[in-house]
């Protein structure tokens, strides 16, 4: 397998669907945009966790009524096009609209992919920057998008070095599913790119099952994290994935092991026709507490919730703090003492 996977037809062909199905994953392909790279759909011939992350299904046409085009709420964050400022010392920058893969679970599935949202124009890169280099509060630009490590190295750079321009942006940071799903696009002239900016340069990679952090994976992560650049992971809470303990104990360790710093556990988004992947924050908390007991601190994500509408992550991990009773990782309370007055 020498290409992305872009059709139902190719689906079937590769064994990832049957040819019965054909006719529903065309009215999910007319809606919802469907890539996977060769890497990815060797995987899913092998395992579910991964497949299920991938490739189309017909419950992705079944919306609820609490679902939304735009979940979290970056247009009513969104200044200029390209740029969600929704916290005061940090902006997206959004520079493109297409993925190297499309998750199933997108929550801007409405607005990646090649009839989404068009990649920036020269004009509209420049009126984004000019609203980054216009807010001195602004301490960090998260370079995101779709996937910005698709872009070429040479246009990366660009990036890179028009923030490097800027001075109070201090941080740099990419958000990118590119070295799991894609990892030979990783090279040293892209891994240059990344710093080109001269600021602190960090890398957040997306991945939701172990299988994923394959040797060729972990060496395009080895490639970034030797050029001195830190690496930070992001995991979307998903049912039939990684809803299990023990598979995210092994999603956790091998990012650990990879020198990648567990970041964020996200609770699935109100995407459309996402809710087959959805589970309670009631299981994400029960899922969190088994870690706790499993895995040491360097290894804990924060479990967080984007609440609906552009109001902010917030973190929505169990507590172990009872009014004068502290619980241990086994459950078990323990009396605290209140401070002295």
């Amino acid at each position: 397998m020498t290409r992305p996977l872009r059709t139902p037809d190719d689906l079937v062909a590769a064994d990832l669907a049957p040819p019965e199905a054909l006719a529903e994953l065309a009215r999910v392909a007319e809606r919802y945009a469907v890539a996977i790279t060769p890497p990815m759909a060797e995987l899913a011939q092998a395992c579910e966790g991964v497949a299920r992350q991938f490739v189309p299904t017909p419950a992705e046409l079944l919306a609820t009524p609490d679902e939304r085009a735009d979940p979290i709420g970056d247009d009513a964050h969104s200044p200029v096009e390209g740029i969600v400022h929704r916290y005061p010392d940090r902006v997206l920058l959004k520079a493109n609209h297409a993925c190297a893969v499309y998750c199933r679970f997108c929550f801007r599935r409405e607005m990646v992919g090649p009839d989404g949202v068009r990649p920036l124009s020269p004009a509209q890169l420049d009126a984004a920057m000019a609203y980054v280099a216009g807010r001195p509060e602004v301490w960090e630009v998260i370079v995101t998008g779709g996937d910005p490590l698709i872009l070429s190295p040479r246009r990366l750079a660009d990036i890179g070095r028009r923030l490097a321009a800027i001075e109070h942006v201090k941080v740099v940071r990419f958000h990118t599913r590119v070295p799991a799903v894609d990892p030979d696009k990783v090279t040293d002239e892209l891994v240059q790119a990344l710093k080109a900016s001269g600021k602190a340069a960090w890398v957040a990679l997306h991945a939701n099952h172990p299988d994923e952090l394959t040797p060729a994976a972990r060496a395009a992560c080895a490639r970034i994290v030797e050029a001195g650049i830190p690496m930070v992971s992001q995991t979307v809470l998903l049912k039939g994935v990684n809803d299990e303990p023990a598979v995210l104990e092994a999603l956790m360790r091998g990012f650990v092991e990879a020198r990648i710093k567990p970041y964020y556990l996200h609770h699935g988004d109100l995407a459309p026709g996402t809710g087959h992947f959805r589970t309670s924050i009631d299981e994400g908390q029960a899922v969190m507490r088994d870690l706790r007991g499993r895995l040491s601190g360097l290894a804990q994500p924060t479990y967080v919730l984007d609440i609906p509408g552009g109001h902010g992550k917030v973190p929505v991990g169990p507590t172990y703090v009872h009014a004068d009773e502290v619980e241990d990782p086994a459950g078990k309370r323990h009396v605290y003492p209140p401070a002295q007055d």
